[in-house]
């Protein structure tokens, strides 16, 4: 059974070794300051040039959704999209199984 599933399972397994790193690496940093990387590419810069942060402007504007219910559709969209693809590729190395079984 091991051997027919093995691709299956560690991808299970890849993903709760991933899911308990990020937890254990969260739990470790105590109240540590969560900032992305524009924000510190940004510092840096800032620091470069000596040009204050506020006064750089992006090349292409960034759009702004009218409410949080469209924020939230969207990420959702993001989520069923990502789960889709995980699911194809799933579904794709079962073909290859029954493929090779036949």
């Amino acid at each position: 059974m091991l051997r027919k599933y093995r691709f299956e399972i560690l991808a299970v397994v890849a993903v709760l070794v991933f899911c308990a790193l990020f937890l254990f690496a969260s739990s470790r940093m105590g109240k540590a300051e969560f900032s992305g990387s524009d924000t510190a590419g940004s510092r840096e810069i800032s620091e470069m040039t000596g040009i204050p942060e506020e006064e750089y402007r992006p090349l292409v504007g960034q759009w702004v959704p009218p409410g949080p219910g469209i924020e939230s559709a969207l990420f959702a969209l993001q989520a069923a999209i990502g789960g889709g693809i995980v699911g194809w590729v799933f579904w794709y190395w079962r073909g290859l199984k029954a493929r090779e079984g036949s």
